[in-house]
């Protein structure tokens, strides 16, 4: 007996071992903390070209690219990631206050915090559709929130579903520690094609 690798459910079954060793791949990564920035590049840059290319082995790449943008990813998501938790810090201080004024200032910090991930997101997303200089990245990343309100939206929804669905849904952590994490970072690939295809002119 022969198997037609050509054959679309044996195509669709190699597609789905490989988001499942990807994800697998992309968690084992995010075990030091200070890697998550480098991974989740890593992970958006993988899986961006398998969106834009339908091929690829998003597994064999997934290595080099963490290694390639390990320096601007870690430190765009210290700067980015740092600052979101001391907002969400001072908002937690601010709000333990009943003063009217301190609960104003705490509603601001959280907001902003919540800005700060956003950044923090399309930062990794640029660092992996791009090369360029770590404070043009910067600084595109922090004004992208604003000038993409409605497609950052879906892309803090993604990550933000998946985690509720964990704690909603506790069993569904396995499907999260299988396929979560990938599946999620194509569909953001998407987004991330319209908005720079909307802010260059051109696919990234």
């Amino acid at each position: 007996m022969q198997i037609d690798p050509e054959n679309r459910a044996v195509q669709g079954l190699s597609s789905f071992l490989e988001f499942v060793a990807l994800n697998i791949l992309f968690l084992l990564c995010c075990v030091p903390i200070v890697t998550i920035g480098a991974a989740t590049s890593a992970l958006l840059e993988v899986t961006r070209r398998y969106a834009d290319e339908e091929g690829g082995r998003p597994v064999r790449d997934f290595l080099p690219a963490l290694a390639r943008n390990f320096l601007p990813a870690t430190g765009l998501s210290l700067i980015l990631l740092g600052a979101s938790v001391a907002l969400a810090f001072s908002g937690v201080f601010w709000l333990s206050a009943p003063e009217p004024l301190l609960t104003g200032l705490a509603a601001l910090a959280f907001a902003a915090s919540a800005y700060a991930v956003a950044a923090f997101i399309h930062a990794m997303g640029l660092v992996a559709a791009y090369r360029a200089p770590f404070r043009q990245t910067l600084k595109n990343a922090v004004l992208l929130p604003a000038a993409e309100p409605l497609r950052t939206l879906a892309l803090i929804v993604i990550p933000v579903t998946v985690v509720c669905l964990v704690i909603v849904f506790p069993p569904t952590i396995f499907l999260v520690a299988t396929i979560g994490f990938s599946v999620g970072a194509y569909g953001c690939a998407f987004l991330f094609r319209s908005i720079y295809r909307r802010r260059s002119g051109t696919a990234a």
